[in-house]
Order: C-alpha cells, then structure tokens, then sequence
C-alpha cells in the first residue's frame, strides 16, 4: 500500500516537471517568436523596438516565476507537505517587504506603465517637473535624461505625474515679434507674410517644415510694443534649429523693410545750475 502510495506521487511528481517543463518551454519559444517579429518590423522607431523587447523578456521572466513557483508548491502539496504555513509566510513576508517598498513598487509600476503606453522612449525629448532634456536611457525604476547644460537626471518613474514630450510626432515654434507703436500694423503683417513665404523656400530648412510658417497676428499688447507672433510647424526635435534661424531671418527682414522694433532705453536729461545750486531755466 505504501509502495503503491509512493509510485503515484512519484508519478504526479514526474507529471508536474514535465508539464512545467513543457510550460517553460512554451513560454521562451513564444517570447522568442514575439521578439523576432518585433525586430522584422520595419516601420517601428529603434527605440520603440528597445521598448518592446523589454517588455517581452519583462514577461517571460513573470511567467518563468510563476510556473516555477507554481511547480514547487504542487510537488510539495503531492509529498504530503503541508503549505498552508509555507503560504502564509510567504504572504506576511510579501505585506512587510510591499509596505517597506512601497516607492520600489510605485515606480516600477510606473516604469512598466511607461513601456507599455510608449509615453516617452530613448532620444526623445521630455519636460517632467523641473527636469527638461533628452531621455538616455529607461529602465524600470527610474528615466535618466541628460539636461540642456549636461547634467544626468535621473527620474523615478513613480514620479513622473505631469509628462511634456516635446518631440514626438510633430513640433511647432512661436516667435513673438515686438513691433513698435508708432508703426503700421497692417503694413507689418503684410511684410511678413511675405517673408515668410520665402523663408519657406529656403532649400536648407524645407526638409524640417511641415507647413509653411504662418503670421498669426498681434498676440498681445505690451508696454512698449506690439507683439506680432509667427508659427511654423516642424519635424519633431527640429523647432529648436527652425526658431533660431526664423528669428534671425524676421530680424534681417525687418531691418531690410525698415521696421522699427523698440528696445530698452533710458534718456539722461542735464540741466545747468547757477549759484547756491538752483537750476538755471533754459530758454
């Protein structure tokens, strides 16, 4: 009875390597197939494609995890091993070890929300808080980004709440133009839609355009002039280059057309004095 006892849960035992075996099995050929066809694709950014084959071997390893320890529990219920205690102090360990990591867990939490919903991904630029620059690197902890000045941010994942990626899919720049009051606006606007137009033409800046630049009008009044804006949508990650060359070009355009374009200035008033430091009138 015994022996007979001991060959079916040797069997059992037997059944459960095989089939956690085959499940492992399974689950690498699978992932590999996923992987392969992620890398064949042709219309996918590189680093999209990086993203993905994180997120493919992110859940092979789960799934390995979980058929493992799956595996494990079964042999030991199948040898007359008593895992409710087993469970309850993997369960106790698990609350201590969430409560005393509960940043670890939000932020790879966000990190795996990041690759799955592309938010951002690897030469991409972002804003998130006060950190602005290039994304260098992305795992599931935390996003580094090289600032502008060269500094090596490294973001938490958890903490990224409000997200600005300034480089995907399409950009735009504005260029506000301070025009002073005494000028004639109408005049103004009629130059530079021209300008523009040629700015367009432009066979080194063409590429990076996806509209012809547009004068929108005056944006606002200030103190000393009128601030006409001009936007022009561009490739994304090149609204940097087109700015500052546009801005050099309604510069040169408006010299040219003898617009005036106010700036800061203080006058100095001097007046003579007479004896005992009284002011002389002038005439």
């Amino acid at each position: 009875m015994e022996l007979e006892r001991l060959t079916t849960d040797l069997v059992n035992g037997v059944l459960i390597v095989g089939l956690t075996l085959l499940g492992l099995v399974f689950v690498h050929l699978a992932a590999k197939r996923v992987l392969g066809w992620v890398k064949s694709v042709e219309n996918i950014r590189d680093a999209r494609r990086q993203q993905l084959v994180t997120l493919v071997l992110i859940v092979r390893w789960v799934l390995d995890i979980a058929l493992v320890a799956s595996a494990v529990l079964m042999l030991l219920s199948t040898f007359g091993i008593d895992i409710t205690p087993l469970l309850a102090s993997v369960g106790v360990a698990g609350l201590a070890v969430s409560l005393g990591a509960q940043s670890l867990i939000k932020d790879l939490i966000g990190g795996l929300l990041v690759i799955v919903e592309n938010q951002y991904a690897v030469d991409e630029f972002i804003q998130v808080g006060s950190v602005s620059g290039w994304v260098e690197r992305i795992t599931l902890r935390a996003t580094y980004v090289r600032a502008l000045n060269g500094d090596l941010c490294t973001v938490p994942n958890g903490e990224v709440r409000v997200l600005a990626n300034r480089t995907r899919d399409w950009s735009r720049v504005l260029v506000d133009l301070g025009v002073a009051y005494e000028e004639d606006l109408d005049r103004v606007l009629r130059i530079l839609e021209e300008n523009v137009q040629a700015f367009a033409e432009d066979p080194a800046l063409a590429p990076y355009l996806l509209e012809p630049p547009a004068v929108l009008g005056v944006a606002s009044l200030g103190t000393s002039a009128a601030q006409v804006r001009v936007a022009v949508k561009t490739q994304p990650g090149k609204q940097w280059e087109v700015g500052r060359q546009l801005r050099k070009f309604l510069l040169a355009a408006c010299e040219r057309e003898g617009i005036s374009l106010p700036y800061p200035r203080q006058e100095v008033w001097l007046h003579p004095f007479g004896e005992g430091g009284a002011p002389v009138a002038s005439e």
